[in-house]
């Protein structure tokens, strides 16, 4: 379980076992299934611990290809596909046993001078003005009481955003400052409410009972260096669903209005009935 940031940051210290391969802690929850994001963020820890500093994390593209047991160690492999000037790609394969459940590469950039804009900030009225999803425990799936180092704070549904969600969420106590960390939270945290605004359209409900939802890849474009403990609003859409696949967009800025990762996420959304 997650429920400390101490806890958090174990979490995403992934132990070095030499030749570039990292073994990654349990999570210890209750829940059978290993919670993506957490393979998501130790991947990135992994492919991160193999690159020169100065470079940061600008992209990755994941996919899960078998369920992981949240009980057993994860080992992560890196291989080097790229050393540039100015970029580092890895490629990171996760397996338990014998059997690879994820695969992910992700591309590392070193800060240079150039054009810069972004899209508006949408609205949204400000966190300590509403309610923690602690507090309404009945209403969503049992996966977030084992998350309370997250601080999440759902935005009322608006008739402008029929198709999208939008929740404030936090770190809830001060990290290391080490950009590389709070970019592998990002990861890690960006795959905890995404997937549920394909339910929006639908009127379901995000503890979802009657329907499995499942990840099937992940993608993360980090645009800006952010703190994941300040305040960040993750502005969520969802295009189009069929054939039981949803798709889900998603936006993290922070409370100034800076955009600082943007993300994308193809889910099984499959009726139980």
């Amino acid at each position: 379980m997650t429920a400390t940031v101490d806890r958090l940051l174990d979490l995403l210290d992934v132990r070095p076992q030499g030749n570039r391969v990292f073994s990654g802690t349990p999570s210890g929850s209750a829940r059978p299934r290993v919670f993506g994001g957490q393979v998501v963020g130790q991947a990135l820890a992994a492919a991160g611990a193999t690159v020169d500093r100065r470079r940061r994390p600008h992209s990755l593209h994941a996919h899960f290809l078998r369920a992981g047991s949240s009980a057993e160690p994860i080992e992560y492999v890196v291989s080097v596909l790229r050393e540039g000037r100015s970029f580092s790609t890895r490629e990171v394969r996760a397996s338990q046993g014998a059997e690879p459940i994820f695969t992910m590469t992700a591309s590392f950039h070193e800060a240079e001078p150039g054009l810069d804009h972004q899209v508006s900030t949408p609205a949204a009225p400000p966190p300590d003005t509403l309610r923690s999803i602690t507090e309404h425990p009945e209403v969503w799936p049992d996966i977030y009481g084992e998350w309370t180092s997250v601080d999440i704070r759902p935005v009322p549904p608006h008739p402008d955003h029929p198709h999208g969600s939008r929740a404030w969420l936090r770190i809830t106590a001060p990290l290391p400052d080490d950009p590389l960390l709070h970019a592998c939270v990002l990861a890690c945290i960006s795959d905890l409410t995404l997937l549920s605004v394909a339910l929006v359209p639908h009127g379901i409900s995000p503890r979802h009972e009657d329907h499995q939802l499942a990840s099937l890849d992940h993608t993360v474009w980090f645009h800006r260096d952010c703190r994941a403990d300040d305040w960040l609003l993750f502005d969520q859409t969802t295009p189009s669903m069929s054939d039981s696949l949803g798709l889900a967009h998603g936006r993290l800025l922070t409370a100034d209005g800076t955009l600082v990762a943007s993300v994308a996420q193809e889910g099984l959304v499959r009726s139980l009935r």
